[in-house]
């Protein structure tokens, strides 16, 4: 099989790598759907050994789909996280099923738990707090448990644009890791602007939540479809830096590259040693390959795919 043509970029005075940005992205994780990861011939080819892959389970995804994405990607070489959307799993019965097969067919050991964006619940569960109290991961003997996070808030859990219920759903799950065997961190939604994401990083470590922090970051993309994805999503008060975007018709037609939000969060980390963001997560609205080239182009010996690494 033919390995893409991907070069590390080399530290040179006209395209120095930033040790800040490359410290950051040491370990990011990235997120795939099984129908994108189809399209994708050897993940070796894009992702350093090792890297955590989430698979995202849409509604309407057979479950048998979903773990024989697992069980390709594990088999690759990659730690798999699957979503497990609450208000999609029915009981606890087909949660205890999915697990059984998650763990059996692909050696799943982690996931990623969260509400899922579907309105009206199928059944019994319809938050990921209702998840990690069922029991279930803890009997399966899961070793990290990730659990969403949302810098900008999220209005299908506080309508009416406040932060109550999402400040409240944290110190549960804070408290919760308290007593859980499993690591747990917050996998967030993206999020565009470095300023909001600090104070809310900040603000979470002040009230006494520690949970490590993996910053959601859209990759590579058309400004448009990001726009698009972020109206659906409901990001917020960073929509303002595409629409500003937007409006520079020299910036319009080139592809956004996240360059400026990571590097002004390595930065802020470099300075804050003890800032509580600890890794990037990546979802890559434009691509699993454009996203991955970049990570390469700018995370140095730490992106390297695995089928470049010695």
């Amino acid at each position: 099989m033919a390995l893409l043509n991907f070069r590390r970029r080399e530290k040179t005075a006209e395209t120095p790598l930033n040790g800040n940005i490359e410290a950051l992205l040491d370990g990011y994780s990235i997120e795939v759907m099984p129908r994108t990861a189809e399209k994708v011939e050897d993940f070796r080819d894009l992702l350093p050994r090792g890297t955590r892959v989430y698979i995202a389970h849409i509604e309407g995804t057979p479950i048998e789909d979903m773990i024989a994405t697992a069980k390709r990607v594990a088999g690759e070489g990659y730690k798999v996280m699957p979503h497990f959307p609450a208000r999609i799993i029915k009981d606890q019965a087909t949660l205890a099923d999915w697990i059984a097969r998650y763990q059996g067919e692909a050696g799943v050991d982690q996931a990623l738990l969260l509400a899922g964006g579907v309105e009206k619940p199928h059944g019994a569960f319809h938050s990921s707090m209702q998840l990690l109290e069922s029991g279930e991961f803890g009997k399966a003997g899961f070793k990290r448990l990730h659990v969403a996070g949302h810098p900008e808030g999220n209005k299908d859990i506080d309508p009416d644009g406040s932060r109550k219920n999402v400040d409240a759903a944290l110190r549960w799950k804070q408290k919760f890791s308290e007593s859980s065997d499993a690591e747990m961190a917050l996998a967030t939604q993206f999020a565009f602007d470095p300023g909001p994401i600090i104070k809310w990083a900040d603000d979470l470590k002040a009230a006494g939540i520690t949970l490590p922090i993996h910053i959601g970051i859209a990759g590579p993309a058309k400004l448009q479809t990001l726009i698009k994805f972020a109206i659906a999503c409901g990001v917020g008060p960073s929509l303002k830096v595409l629409q500003k975007r937007a409006m520079d018709v020299s910036k319009l037609l080139l592809p956004y590259e996240p360059t400026d939000v990571i590097r002004a969060l390595a930065d802020h980390k470099a300075a804050n040693p003890d800032f509580n963001i600890t890794n990037v997560h990546f979802f890559p609205l434009g691509g699993i390959k454009s996203n991955a080239t970049w990570a390469i182009e700018n995370g140095g010996a730490s992106a390297v795919p695995a089928n470049q690494q010695g």
